[in-house]
């Protein structure tokens, strides 16, 4: 069994809530969202907010913050064999309403398929609150270019 390792990322600001599903080995060995270099997470995030892309954990936090953006997963703990997420089983969720409580979320995104099936199956029937699917940043969904994960991505962040 393994069992997330990573707090969430959220301050009293924080207007959209994206999920994973579960860390990948790298960011488990991090301690932090999205370690694995191939995952294009920060590369998409630093292009929808035209800023460098962040190096370091802290840089990485202030990136968030800045623009209102809270960042956790879907799972607390599971069966999982490395970082593939079609492999995750016996699921246990993580409770969002300490987010939901302490910040003013407006929209929910789910990084990827994984992801939001999870979501639906163990926390939209607490929250009911609908969330969108979005394009996976893993490198596993290597059909979708850098540019075209941002240009949808980019989207969502539109008017907030």
């Amino acid at each position: 069994m393994e069992v997330h390792n990573i707090e969430p990322l959220y301050d009293a600001e924080s207007r959209i809530l994206i999920l994973g599903s579960f860390p990948s080995v790298k960011s488990r060995q991090q301690q932090f969202f999205y370690g694995h270099p191939q995952n294009r997470f920060w590369k998409v995030m630093a292009a929808i907010f035209h800023e460098p892309v962040p190096d370091s954990i802290p840089e990485k936090k202030k990136l968030l913050h800045d623009h209102h953006v809270a960042n956790w997963d879907v799972i607390q703990s599971c069966e999982i064999r490395g970082s593939a997420d079609e492999s995750i089983s016996d699921v246990t969720a993580n409770d969002l309403s300490v987010i939901l409580a302490n910040s003013p979320i407006e929209k929910i995104l789910c990084n990827g398929t994984k992801s939001y099936d999870l979501y639906m199956k163990y926390i939209y029937p607490q929250t009911m609150i609908q969330p969108l699917k979005m394009p996976s940043t893993s490198p596993a969904n290597a059909s979708w270019s850098l540019e075209r994960l941002t240009e949808v991505w980019r989207r969502e962040f539109e008017g907030l």
